[in-house]
């Protein structure tokens, strides 16, 4: 079929490989996309009016339709808020330090443990959770730091945020611009995932093994004194932090031993022996920590069982006919529905006179993460919908009889013709696409554009436009999510690993690019 070009097409082309360009240079691309929804609209409709008017309405439209995202980050983000004030967070993950023995099993157990709990609760919250916990004992049973970063990486940024399988953010988003259900996409982005992670776990053990040494507690010392000497001058700067170890404040005189040695210990237990009374009278102070150790204890218990018996669930619906399947929206409100309770019951348990203040506040802490991490989405998801009819109506004050254009599909429809129809070419033009867009290291502003091209090429290579937008998914999230690209969330993995982020970044490239070209071939082949 014939398409006639107008000059809005070829304002919108110019506007995705200025944007393309923007990534590329690794600057932030939102500027770009508002410009380039201004100049689109006033092009199509001539009118100034329209215009301006589309520079908010392209945002309301991307934000209607990913509000349910935000909404279910924050609450995520603020049970967790509300279980690290308890003290649960670390105790959820304190059991599998006693099967971390040595490299190998510490290699197993730091992938597995990452990945469930990113899965879950999203890598950027759950990584300080696991890295403060379990990285230690990983480096104590023999692993070098460096391997550490990589695993942590690959299973939580990587891995568990490209499939997104439980919350459904990043399918939601691809199948949104792709025009398919969210379901198809994240079923198939949830093996392609297996795939590169297993690939690039694999190398990464193969590689890395190696540079492992026998488990000693000295290991621990020796990585916690090369911290130390990163840190350097700066060790009482509020401001600094070198190399992940954090800031610390200037040194009191202390006794001798230091404050984590055993002198140190001794004399401090000294110290609290001559100022408790002889009087037995129970300490108040310790009755209540006794009382909060053990509501930890109890919530720390209570988080995966809840979660346990949730996937049992989406399970029994997938599988059988116990229960009603559940669809993608359907699964991530049940989840934050359990976080909201959670939330509740874990604020009224850390204080109970103002749990109704404290709760608020954890919400609002969640609400100001969900947007910083996924604010800058909402105008650059605005500028790809202009090009989708679907969209295109309410963003250009079309009436809503009226169909809306339909600009990218258009150019595709009209340089499909030039190009090789051939799937295995589109599809790693696709990964290609969304590696380029991970540039800007955001993770997910890439995926409208990724779904959108899979929703219009898809039909004319003969490929299922979900498995476009999965592939193209794992190119986006596994640059930006913060894997291979060093300005990205990896930097708070390279901080718990104590590791130079270039570096971690550097090794990480090889096994992650292994795995996504073996993904992309496998999913042309078999889906």
């Amino acid at each position: 079929m014939d398409v006639q070009l107008t000059a809005a097409h070829w304002v919108y082309l110019a506007g995705i490989l200025v944007i393309l360009a923007t990534m590329a240079l690794r600057k932030n691309i939102v500027v770009p996309a508002v410009v380039a929804t201004f100049l689109t609209a006033l092009t199509f409709s001539g009118s100034i009016v329209t215009g301006l008017s589309a520079i908010f309405n392209a945002s309301l439209v991307a934000a209607k339709e990913l509000f349910n995202i935000f909404l279910i980050i924050a609450m995520v983000t603020a049970m967790l808020g509300a279980l690290r004030q308890l003290g649960a967070d670390r105790m959820m993950v304190a059991p599998f330090r006693r099967v971390m023995r040595a490299g190998t099993s510490s290699f197993l157990v730091l992938a597995a443990v990452t990945y469930v709990i990113s899965l879950f609760f999203w890598p950027t919250p759950a990584v300080p959770l696991v890295g403060a916990v379990l990285i230690p004992v990983a480096i104590r049973a023999g692993m070098s730091p460096l391997s550490v970063g990589m695993v942590i990486a690959i299973c939580g940024q990587g891995m568990a945020l490209s499939s997104d399988y439980i919350i459904k953010v990043a399918p939601g988003i691809s199948a949104s611009a792709a025009g398919v259900e969210a379901d198809a996409v994240a079923d198939k982005a949830m093996v392609l995932s297996l795939i590169v992670g297993g690939t690039a776990l694999l190398i990464t053990y193969l590689v890395q093994k190696r540079h492992w040494r026998a488990p000693s507690p000295d290991l621990l010392v020796e990585w916690e004194a090369a911290a130390d000497r990163g840190i350097g001058d700066t060790r009482g700067d509020d401001s600094s932090g070198g190399g992940g170890g954090g800031s610390r404040p200037p040194r009191r005189p202390e006794p001798a031993g230091g404050p984590t040695g055993g002198g140190g210990e001794q004399a401090a237990t000294a110290t609290a022996v001559l100022v408790v009374p002889s009087d037995p009278i129970a300490d108040p102070d310790a009755e209540a920590e006794k009382e909060r150790r053990g509501t930890a204890k109890a919530f720390a218990m209570l988080v995966p069982l809840a979660y346990l018996a949730f996937i049992v669930y989406l399970m029994l619906g997938k599988f059988t006919e116990v229960v009603p399947p559940l669809q993608g929206g359907d699964a991530a409100a049940i989840v934050g529905g359990i976080a909201a309770l959670i939330l509740f019951a874990a604020a009224a348990s850390t204080d109970r006179g103002g749990f109704l203040e404290t709760t608020s506040d954890h919400l609002v802490d969640g609400l100001v993460f969900a947007f910083k991490a996924m604010g800058c989405v909402l105008p650059i998801a605005g500028f790809f919908f202009i090009g989708n009819p679907e969209f295109a109506g309410p963003i250009l004050g079309i009436s809503a009889d009226a169909a809306g254009p339909a600009i990218l599909f258009d150019l595709v429809t009209t340089v499909q013709s030039h190009l090789p129809q051939n799937a295995f070419i589109t599809s790693f033009g696709i990964l290609l696409i969304g590696l380029v867009a991970g540039l800007d290291g955001s993770g997910f502003s890439g995926l409208p554009l990724t779904g959108a091209l899979s929703g219009a090429l898809g039909p004319a290579v003969d490929v299922d436009p979900s498995t476009l937008a999965a592939i193209g998914q794992m190119g986006n999230i596994w640059a930006g999510g913060g894997v291979i690209i060093a300005w990205s969330s990896l930097v708070a993995v390279a901080g718990f690993a104590r590791v130079p982020v270039l570096d971690l970044a550097r090794k990480c490239f090889l096994p992650v690019m292994a795995g996504l070209i073996l993904s992309t071939v496998f999913a042309v082949l078999v889906f």
